[in-house]
């Protein structure tokens, strides 16, 4: 099932994570959500394991801002990411290489 929300998303990465693909990976993914949906989330991946919670790190691999609906849209397989990035609705900071990966980790849509 896709995720309608953008709290489903985030509630579902646990389960969805593929740790087979995050052996020996130490990544910090900050997202910053707007528009109805609005919030801060911080996804960890190190050593095959990973962890959401809320909020906001200074530490982080690659950042991702995004709206709402841009961000179920993408994780659901409805809006391609470099697309979106090269139409501004998906914008990236720190890491773009470590950026791209996050889609592989995760089997969302």
């Amino acid at each position: 099932m896709t995720p309608s929300t953008v709290q489903e998303v985030f509630d579902n990465m646990p389960g969805a994570f593929r740790s087979d693909k995050a052996q020996g990976l130490d990544l910090v993914f900050q997202f910053h959500i707007t528009g109805d949906q609005s919030g801060d989330w911080v996804v960890r991946v190190k050593d095959g394991t990973c962890s959401v919670e809320t909020g906001v790190t200074e530490e982080f691999t690659a950042s991702m801002t995004l709206k709402d609906n841009n961000w179920v849209k993408l994780v659901g397989g409805k809006l391609n990411p470099a697309m979106a990035v090269m139409t501004g609705k998906l914008k990236i900071g720190g890491d773009m290489m470590a950026a791209q990966k996050f889609g592989g980790l995760f089997k969302l849509g």
